[in-house]
């Protein structure tokens, strides 16, 4: 008999722990589920979005940003700069220091450093070599950035109203320079040339368009001791039987034809030799003439000539033309004093 009861407990024990199993199979059962589908179905669970390089915009197109592209265009230190160093956690190791002229500056710990010639996010990266490898500390941070320009101003040359050297006064680009400068003069060219001072022997060509998008991707930053020079744009004389003799610029991307700037000099008079007309152009130390028919350049039945800058157009007078308009002139003189004093 107790054998019996004792199995029959046994049995019950049995059957407890089968029932827990089961509810615990049942409680779980829609947790693990909701985990599996949360995890399987990625576009329910937010996700963390990674940054998007930087793009640069040129003449309409963008293309990803070089990882050296801020690196190119940040201001290299030079001679005669006081740059200001910082240690992170470590304000004893904090200092001002001038440049002296080999480019070099003495740091505390480590001594002698040159930073002439590189830029602060590169100069930042010598300091902390040093003073990872000469044993000062373990994982130094180093912020480094320039107090004081040796050469404050940026020179302004060419054609503009006012050339001269301006201040660097916080962040330059090259419309606010022009516009301290006076303005582009009206023989001012399209091509503006700048020479940084960390490479004064490679000058920097930007095209100054009246495109308004690429007007502001030639909106390029200025830095301290940059040298901008504003182009003069080709000329071109006409001179003779015109109505308004003159040099004209050649605006049009320097570009101009010999009906372009007839137009601008008010056309030919009507004594004008046309097919007399010829071009004057310096080859050298020597003048060379070119002929031009003018005339049926003017009734369409022969191609448009092209200029070239410093041209001289002329369009001489007919003496044959002069002569019988004076004699036209004469004549209506005499009329007109007879008129007047015929009734007297």
């Amino acid at each position: 008999m107790s054998d019996f009861f004792a199995r029959g407990t046994s049995m019950r024990r049995v059957s407890y722990l089968w029932s827990l199993c089961i509810c615990a199979t049942l409680i779980l059962s829609p947790i693990s589920s909701h985990a599996q589908s949360a995890a399987s179905s990625p576009e329910e669970s937010p996700a963390v979005a990674e940054p998007a390089a930087p793009t640069i915009v040129t003449s309409g197109s963008t293309e990803p940003a070089a990882a050296n592209t801020s690196a190119a265009h940040e201001p290299r230190i030079g001679p005669g700069d006081l740059i200001a160093i910082k240690v992170f956690g470590v304000p004893e190791l904090s200092e001002e220091l001038r440049v002296n002229a080999e480019g070099e500056v003495v740091v505390a710990l480590i001594g002698p450093v040159r930073v002439g010639g590189l830029t602060h996010s590169e100069a930042n990266r010598v300091i902390e070599t040093r003073l990872k490898e000469g044993g000062f500390l373990r994982d130094p941070h180093v912020t480094l950035f320039t107090k004081e320009y040796a050469t404050q101003g940026i020179t302004v040359l060419g054609e503009v109203s006012k050339p001269g050297v301006y201040p660097m006064l916080g962040v330059r680009r090259l419309y606010d320079l022009l516009s301290l400068a006076g303005g582009p003069t009206p023989r001012a060219g399209k091509v503006v040339s700048i020479t940084r001072r960390s490479a004064p022997d490679k000058a920097i060509d930007i095209e100054i368009s009246s495109d308004p998008s690429r007007s502001l991707a030639s909106n390029v930053e200025l830095f301290p001791g940059d040298t901008v020079v504003v182009s003069r744009a080709g000329l071109v004389y006409v001179v003779g039987s015109v109505g308004r003799p003159a040099a004209y610029v050649m605006e049009n991307n320097g570009r101009m034809t010999v009906l372009e700037v007839l137009a601008l000099a008010g056309g030919a008079n009507r004594t004008a030799s046309l097919n007399g007309t010829r071009i004057i152009r310096r080859n050298g130390t020597s003048l060379q003439e070119i002929a031009v028919a003018l005339k049926p350049i003017l009734s369409a039945k022969a191609n448009d000539v092209e200029l070239q800058p410093g041209d001289i157009l002329f369009v001489p007078d007919s003496k044959a033309k002069n002569a019988a308009r004076r004699g036209l002139e004469s004549i209506v003189q005499v009329a007109t004093a007879l008129a007047v004093y015929s009734p007297l």
